[in-house]
């Protein structure tokens, strides 16, 4: 169904109007930064994702490194899966995406809890994915990788959002899963 030359020029027009009155300009050039003037989403290889034991049971610290020239966004949940099952580690506090702002160079940490210490419950796995944009493919890493040699327990995942420091991600962790 094509819509009426009416409503073509009303559309047309609502969208400039909408331009002005928040000072933006629909120019090439705004890509870059997106059309808001914020930073663009991060290229998935302009990042390093790297993951290691968390020094608790079922816990692993996730980093992810802006190596790119530019400052970008990516989602503030990382996107955690696990090999074979459904579903992704659910952020702790429960949480909306958004943007999460990398500077060249500057990383991004988060824990992330595949199980509490002591469940038997729930599924072994042999690796987990990680992905700082929902849009993006992510990085797996083999159970061993992350401390859990005999695989990787997943019951009730949760993860942290982006902290701007290890210690951060660690303290909100262990504040979300008293």
């Amino acid at each position: 169904m094509r819509p009426s030359s009416t409503l073509t020029a009303v559309l047309t027009a609502a969208a400039a109007l909408a331009l002005t009155a928040t000072g933006t300009s629909a120019t090439a050039g705004a890509a870059a930064h997106g059309a808001s003037g914020r930073p663009a989403q991060c290229r998935e290889k302009a990042l390093r994702i790297a993951a290691s034991p968390g020094g608790r049971h079922n816990v692993a610290r996730i980093v992810v490194t802006n190596r790119g020239a530019r400052t970008c966004v990516v989602d503030r949940i990382p996107t955690i899966t696990f090999r074979g099952l459904d579903g992704s580690a659910q952020p702790v506090p429960p949480a909306t995406s958004g943007s999460y702002v990398l500077s060249p160079g500057e990383r991004g940490y988060a824990a992330v809890r595949t199980a509490a210490h002591g469940t038997h419950q729930g599924h072994v796995v042999r690796s987990l994915s990680v992905a700082a944009d929902p849009a993006h493919y992510g990085v797996t890493f083999g159970a061993a990788t992350v401390g859990m040699g005999r695989g990787i327990r997943v019951w009730e995942p949760v993860t942290t959002l982006w902290h701007t420091s290890r210690g951060g991600a660690d303290r909100a962790l262990a504040a979300a899963t008293r």
